[in-house]
């Protein structure tokens, strides 16, 4: 059956009336807004100074491992040196020597024990090994340019020394590669002196019941000892554990016969370890005006100031973007040293004040993150609106310190719980090194989106 001609008419009404309303819905919200309440969004951009930081070998040097050796950068030609200083830990109600025959020391000797390393590992080097005249304290804050010689006497013999490689070419290749094989540095040393600690055992068990007398008992190595880097170039080794073994035979019931024992002492982090460097030859670097630098341990930070004063903070700062761009190695080298996985951003009065001395953690508000990005190269930081919020008003309310605009950006080594939380900030002691684009010839860009309503 065929429609009328009304029914066409009409339907084709209906649907330009459906066409019409589409069209009009985008601005609808808008057009019942008040004219002052329409949102508006400006980007801008803002000239950020950076320069070089010098930090003097002066970081806390808060961590487990230690490190021996000399590296000289093939990139930028600076050398590093390290040597350190570490206490060995007696375990509660410490018992270890039965009935040992003669009460004699057999063998005595330490051994550290390398987890990781930079540079030539077949490179020769000479270490001596003094003992301390007196402990270091536990609850002090030590740093990387301690003097060593305000605790070991260097007019002294030391009880030890040591040409060594990193690679120990002193074992059999089978022996280096089996699977229960740690890399470690091996030092004879005195058996009188394990005899000694071993006779006073024997008197005066009373010494070993803690680490606290174990260290006040007086006996060889209780205070601690020093590990001198004499001689040397072309790597470092990055010190996990340094141990302490007394051996001696005694009689064993349950074999019945003869056999040899062993006790040791551990340089644990229930003692304090204290590594010591010296960096040479910064100053070219500092000197760099069309980059900064990023060099761990205990070398060089990045010094940024922040335009805060252009910053207009009566509108919303919706996000603020600071990217820094390393440069390109330039020497092709296969004992280059790395990149700095993490860096913080902290303000300079913050670091001054203790941020890692009273075991502070990014805030995101005054404090922040950013891990290097191998695709593009740079280390972001992508939003520090509340940074910059927080030092525009100290301007205007007349609160800014001479640093109030000032930030470090520092090669770190966050730790993490096991829900990924990040719970404590210590410096990087990696062999770490980056060449930024900043100085006085490159002025950064740092990005502002600001939200306001008309």
């Amino acid at each position: 059956m065929k429609k009328n001609l009304t029914y066409y008419i009409a339907l084709g009404s209906a649907l330009l009336t459906l066409l019409a309303c589409d069209d009009n819905t985008a601005t609808l919200g808008v057009e019942m807004m008040p004219k002052s309440d329409i949102v508006t969004k400006t980007y801008k951009t803002y000239d950020v100074t950076t320069e070089s930081y010098a930090v003097g070998d002066a970081v806390l040097a808060r961590t487990n491992m230690s490190y021996l050796g000399r590296f000289t950068d093939p990139e930028t030609n600076t050398t590093i040196m390290s040597d350190f200083m570490a206490q060995f830990h007696s375990d509660e109600g410490f018992f270890i020597f039965p009935d040992v025959r003669d009460n004699a020391c057999t063998r005595f000797d330490l051994r550290l024990f390398i987890d990781d390393f930079v540079g030539d590992s077949l490179q020769s080097f000479k270490l001596s090994v003094y003992e301390l005249d007196r402990p270091l304290d536990p609850n002090a804050d030590y740093y990387t340019n301690i003097n060593p010689a305000d605790y070991y006497n260097p007019e002294t013999k030391p009880i030890a020394t040591k040409w060594f490689t990193i690679s120990d070419r002193t074992i059999k290749d089978t022996e280096r590669w089996a699977k229960n094989y740690t890399n470690n540095i091996l030092i004879s040393l005195p058996p009188e002196l394990g005899t000694e600690i071993i006779r006073d055992y024997q008197a005066h068990p009373e010494h070993f019941a803690n680490t606290l007398t174990w260290k006040e008992s007086g006996n060889p190595c209780s205070k601690g000892l020093y590990f001198k880097l004499e001689h040397g170039d072309g790597a470092m080794a990055y010190i996990s554990l340094a141990q302490l073994n007394i051996f001696y035979r005694y009689y064993d019931d349950f074999l019945e016969r003869d056999t040899i024992g062993m006790a040791s002492f551990a340089a644990t982090d229930a003692v304090v370890q204290a590594t010591r460097f010296e960096n040479t030859n910064l100053d070219r670097l500092m000197a760099d005006k069309d980059a900064t630098y990023l060099k761990s341990p205990a070398g060089i930070f990045t010094l940024a100031t922040i335009p805060a004063e252009q910053i207009n903070v009566q509108d919303t700062i919706n996000s603020a973007k600071l990217t820094l761009t390393r440069y390109n190695d330039v020497v092709d080298n296969p004992f280059k040293l790395n990149i700095p996985k993490t860096v913080l951003m902290v303000r300079l009065d913050d670091y001054l004040n203790g941020f890692f001395e009273n075991y502070q953690v990014n805030d995101g508000r005054e404090s922040y993150l950013a891990a290097f990005d191998k695709a593009t190269n740079t280390y972001k930081f992508d939003n520090i609106a509340r940074l910059i919020t927080l030092m525009a008003r100290e301007k205007q309310e007349g609160k800014a310190t001479e640093n109030w605009n000032k930030v470090l950006i520092i090669p770190v080594e966050p730790t993490r719980d096991s829900s990924g939380k990040i719970v404590k900030i210590n410096h990087d002691f990696s062999m770490n090194s980056a060449r930024l684009v900043g100085g006085e010839g490159n002025k950064l860009k740092l990005e502002v989106i600001y939200t306001n309503y008309k």
